[in-house]
């Protein structure tokens, strides 16, 4: 069974603020309604829709400048990660999305939003990786990160 809602916030893979989508009952009821998310569709909730997409478009005019911005500091080169490893090289665990969002709010100087990370395979190693970071709605920046041993 489906169940209509309104996202209040990006979900990645689902819709930006202001989007009307249908997920499962138990995703809408159990994750993005209590972690504020979404809110469930009504008549009187889809009339909020449209100053959520006033607001959304006003911030993305004013952040996409900024994000610019970002996106150069990132890019500009390589981000050092420290992590735990074995003689081998091999990681303690994975490196998480977490983990690489405080490296480059360090980098960039801001705060980068871990939901916005999006890494390919998982990190289980020492060396060279890629990881992609959505900053706006049209800009996206490859970051090269560079794990190396605490």
């Amino acid at each position: 069974m489906a169940t209509k809602i309104i996202l209040t916030q990006e979900v990645v893979g689902l819709g930006s603020a202001g989007d009307i989508v249908e997920v499962k009952d138990g995703y809408a009821r159990n994750y993005l309604v209590p972690r504020g998310d979404a809110i469930r569709w009504t008549r009187g909730a889809e009339k909020q829709v449209e100053t959520i997409k006033k607001a959304r478009a006003a911030r993305a005019l004013r952040d996409a400048d900024h994000a610019g911005q970002v996106k150069a500091k990132l890019e500009s080169g390589p981000v050092a990660l420290k992590v735990r490893s074995g003689k081998e090289g091999r990681l303690f665990g994975s490196v998480t999305v977490g983990d690489v969002a405080e490296a480059l709010s360090a980098v960039a100087g801001e705060s980068v939003d871990k939901r916005t990370v999006v890494i390919g395979n998982p990190i289980k190693s020492l060396g060279s990786h890629q990881v992609s970071v959505r900053l706006h709605d049209e800009v996206s920046a490859t970051v090269a990160l560079n794990v190396i041993p605490a």
